[in-house]
């Protein structure tokens, strides 16, 4: 049953995202997507700050060694982001291109394969999280499974704004999306099969996942929205974040310790 619910989560993640993609249009996910990732950067932080990291640390491993893997998995996210494999795209506002990365027409085909290999590996990560999360407690997965997926819409959204910019067609788009979702399957049934024998690192694995997280919110969600904007969009950017961690908040109520 827990790797069933594993290959669900992880599936419903990329398919709930692919959807929205498919049935919006692109003004309008253009408009959405700056709500979607400051939403994202509450849902991340809540959900390492106030599940993840606490069940890890309320375990038997020594707090010490938790925090250093903390720290290795920040500097681990860190290095893989500067070899361009770990990305984070999402779509500026009226700017047409992702976060960080530029294409002019001669760079536009490679670069849209650039960018589905990084977020292939980045669906793998998560999907690896999700498993060492429902390893430790269902309910748990269960909750960073839905991070996952409130993350992983804005990504996808702008993952599939990038690719119609690099020439990609609207279907060809919405596949090569589909596919990428896969990895993260991928990487939660292989975690599994991984963890399982070897459960006493559990709390070290979901320290690890929890960097991941931070990683994305601090690094990539939050300099987008720091970018001067009157107070109002302000207010509007603080409201979602506070809806992100709400969310999380309230799950956190019936998860039972």
């Amino acid at each position: 049953m827990t790797l069933l619910s594993i290959v669900l989560a992880t599936l419903a993640g990329g398919v709930l995202s692919v959807l929205v993609a498919a049935l919006l249009t692109q003004a309008l996910l253009g408009r959405l997507v700056k709500h979607l990732v400051s939403l994202s950067a509450g849902v991340l932080l809540g959900a390492s700050l106030l599940h993840v990291l606490p069940e890890a640390f309320e375990s038997q491993a020594s707090s010490q060694e938790l925090f250093l893997c903390l720290l290795g998995g920040l500097l681990f996210f860190f290095l893989l982001e500067k070899v361009e494999l770990y990305r984070h795209t999402h779509h500026h506002e009226g700017d047409g291109h992702a976060h960080h990365h530029h294409y002019d027409a001669e760079q536009a085909g490679r670069g849209g394969y650039s960018v589905l290999l990084g977020d292939s590996i980045h669906n793998f990560c998560d999907g690896v999280l999700i498993a060492a999360a429902f390893l430790a407690d269902a309910q748990l997965g269960w909750l960073t499974a839905a991070a996952v997926a409130l993350h992983e819409i804005p990504q996808e959204v702008g993952d599939y704004l990038v690719l119609l910019n690099a020439g990609f067609s609207r279907a060809r788009a919405l596949a090569f999306n589909a596919l990428s979702g896969l990895a993260a399957v991928i990487g939660g049934v292989l975690g599994y099969w991984l963890f399982v024998p070897f459960e006493a690192l559990l709390p070290y694995l979901m320290v690890v996942a929890s960097s991941s997280f931070i990683y994305v919110a601090v690094a990539d969600l939050i300099p987008q929205m720091q970018r001067r904007l009157p107070w109002r969009d302000t207010l509007v950017q603080v409201a979602w974040i506070g809806a992100g961690l709400a969310l999380m908040s309230l799950a956190s109520l019936g998860h039972a310790h």
